[in-house]
């Protein structure tokens, strides 16, 4: 029972715990979303190894060689008689910004989306394989809690019913999809990109309605591109490279789960951009001080003025430093229990503070961002390589 508590308490609490130090979030700017990113890149194949799926044919796995493990994956698959290479560049693009990829083709050229969506979540199975397989570089490099699925055409009409048919899919990329009388029913954060002069998905046709037929409940965006045809998001070049810079800020948003991309997306990229035809957003992010984005605290709790301090009538407790690699240092008054809980409601460390000199260290844990539960009192942390 004490986890349902905290977790109900979470939801509540965590939005007013959003303002972290400025530190997190350098270097994250519309210039780090280049095509290729910073990291290098290294490709698997069933030849190197690789689980021999039985619901696609062929996949080739795109991952960094070097960045900061654990890290998330996505599965893509093509269109309707397209092999795989209609969509390959996006391979090489997200693995450049830590994000592994497997592309996947099908068992036939004519395969229809529910039949595309079920190869989707076998090529997922794959990555699983990957990171326990001993002799794969991927090894335990995997966070298997950030699995995010795309397609093209018929295939982005298989990945949005994949997240239907697997809850615990993390993010959609709908590359204009192609999918009659959609049922979507599910809660995976999907971005769905469509072309204005698409002669083989219409956007009212598909795009539109698929947007529509997503519950508002569900984080969305759709994002027709001017002009734009039938593979206008068939690689992150497509509208003049804007695709690519929206769909990586989703997935680093919703799938890596790092707040650092909500202004890049409601400050920047998704402002009357000029590539866009049309724009529908229906989405909620966590707004982290920046240079560009200043919030007042004040406005929405005026106990809440000090960056990483938390106040009430009994005591005031301040952390730093947050972010940090290591140890987190705490002032408070008195002593107190604290418990430090995984995004997904795991308890992972408990202890007693006592002392002039409490310390908590998060070194045995990888890159993320936890909450400490202390005192009643909830405060999120980031840890960083």
């Amino acid at each position: 029972m004490k986890k349902i508590y905290l977790l109900i308490l979470f939801a509540f609490i965590s939005p007013l715990f959003t303002n972290i130090v400025k530190a997190q979030c350098d270097g994250i700017t519309i210039e780090s979303l280049a095509n290729p990113g910073a990291l290098i890149v290294a490709t698997l194949t069933e030849a190197d190894g690789i689980r021999n799926g039985p619901d696609y044919l062929g996949a080739t796995i795109y991952y960094p060689t070097n960045g900061n493990p654990p890290f998330a994956s996505i599965a893509i698959i093509p269109g309707f008689t397209a092999l795989p290479s209609s969509v390959q560049e996006w391979g090489p693009f997200y693995a450049s910004h830590g994000i592994v990829t497997i592309i996947i083709g099908t068992n036939s050229p004519f395969d229809l989306p529910e039949i595309r969506a079920l190869a989707l979540l076998d090529a997922l199975e794959t990555i699983k394989q990957e990171n326990i397989r001993i002799s794969s570089p991927l090894n335990g490099a995997l966070n298997l809690n950030q699995l995010a699925v795309s397609g093209w055409s018929m295939g982005g009409g298989g990945a949005q019913r994949a997240a239907v048919l697997d809850t615990t899919i993390a993010g959609v990329v709908a590359l204009c999809p192609w999918l009659p009388n959609p049922q979507l029913n599910h809660q995976s954060p999907v971005l769905i990109f469509s072309g204005e002069n698409d002669p083989t998905a219409p956007p009212v046709q598909h795009a539109d309605i698929h947007y529509n037929q997503t519950p508002n409940t569900t984080d969305k965006i759709l994002f027709e591109i001017a002009n734009g045809n039938h593979s206008v998001a068939n690689t992150p070049r497509g509208g003049g490279g804007y695709v690519g810079k929206v769909a990586l800020s989703w997935l680093k948003l919703y799938v890596e789960k790092n707040d650092c991309y909500c202004p890049l997306l409601t400050d920047t990229l998704l402002v009357s951009p000029l590539i866009a035809s049309k724009l529908e957003q229906d989405f909620k992010c966590e707004l982290l001080e920046t240079d560009t984005t200043k919030k007042d605290t004040s406005a929405v709790n005026p106990l809440l003025k000090e960056e990483n301090v938390i106040h009430n009538d009994l005591s005031v407790i301040r952390v730093y430093p947050n972010p940090t690699k290591s140890v987190v240092n705490l002032k408070m008054h008195g002593n107190g229990h604290y418990e430090i809980i995984s995004p997904m409601g795991q308890r992972l460390l408990a202890g007693y503070l006592t002392g002039d000199n409490k310390q908590i260290d998060l070194s045995q844990f990888p890159p993320s961002m936890y909450y400490l539960y202390i005192e009643g009192q909830i405060i999120k942390l980031i840890k960083y390589n």
